[in-house]
């Protein structure tokens, strides 16, 4: 009995000493998430089960269960078709994210005049496109891609893709200035990938006799699963809070108007955040499962 104490008691201090560094550079967030976070996030929890009213400054409960939940599923009809356009588009748009940034950082890796200038260059959509400043950006029409316009393309598509189809690649076509300016984190964080893979490996198997492709796919993406898991959650979280989103501004209108108010804005957010969540979690599910023996994530 006592052997199995002391062995707990040394494998608590294990995990200690593995991850109190970790957690201790957590201990802000979770400070702040606690004191600032916590209590709102509840609230509108509690809020999407009740008829918020609001009288003479006060607000008013009604509880209704479930309700809120049922007429946003069942009796609305903008809200589920938003909402699965939404997550249809943004499946197409995170992988092109994805893909591009991890190729152009691939190119950014190498050595070349002007590295240095064109990574900033990358970076400058992320500290410039943020915000009030995007918004003004696409109120000015900086954010279309005018041939779309000169060649007609919508016809093309059609003729090629269904409606549902062709419509969703337009979108996508629509949103390629955004493929650019939201990648800039992503090539970042691709190069810092790129630069902890020891270069002996890559020596040792041009030894061998490896070509470059080989020695992309067996060393190189293996060695950077972890961080196309890590841009892939970051980009989702990134793209579902974006300014122009509309399920965001069906859930704003819905808060402020009579007829729904809190309760019901608040029910379809918890919505719209527990299919995010499921994503992330889906996301994060392939990303052990294909790092998994690789020496990536444990």
């Amino acid at each position: 009995m006592i052997g199995k104490l002391e062995r707990r008691k040394a494998y608590i201090k294990l995990l200690l000493r593995e991850y109190g560094v970790g957690y201790l550079f957590l201990l802000p967030w979770i400070v702040g998430f606690s004191c600032f976070v916590a209590f709102p996030v509840g609230w509108s929890l509690y809020n999407s089960f009740n008829k918020v009213l609001i009288s003479s400054g006060s607000f008013k409960y009604q509880w209704v269960g479930l309700d809120n939940y049922k007429r946003m599923l069942i009796t609305d009809n903008a809200y589920p078709i938003v909402l699965y356009s939404l997550f249809q588009e943004m499946l197409i748009i995170i992988p092109l994210i994805l893909i591009f940034s991890f190729f152009v950082s691939l190119v950014l890796n190498q050595k070349f005049p002007g590295r240095g200038l064109m990574r900033a260059v990358f970076f400058l959509p992320v500290i410039f496109a943020t915000g009030q400043v995007l918004m003004e950006l696409f109120a000015q029409g900086a954010g279309e891609v005018p041939f779309m316009d000169q060649y007609d393309l919508a016809p093309i598509l059609q003729q090629y893709f269904s409606e549902r189809t062709a419509n969703t690649l337009m979108t996508v076509l629509s949103r390629a200035v955004i493929i650019l300016w939201y990648s800039g984190v992503q090539i970042l964080i691709f190069i810092a990938g790129f630069q902890t893979i020891p270069k002996s490996i890559y020596e040792a198997i041009r030894v061998d006799g490896a070509t470059p492709w080989e020695s992309f796919w067996k060393v190189t993406f293996p060695g950077m699963l972890p961080f196309i898991g890590l841009n892939a959650v970051f980009t989702i979280v990134d793209l579902f809070t974006f300014p122009f989103n509309p399920v965001l501004q069906i859930i704003k209108n819905n808060m402020f108007s009579p007829t729904t108010g809190y309760g019901y804005a608040s029910a379809q957010a918890w919505l719209y955040f527990l299919l995010i969540l499921i994503l992330l979690g889906i996301t994060l599910w392939l990303t052990y499962r294909a790092t998994k023996g690789k020496g990536g994530l444990r």
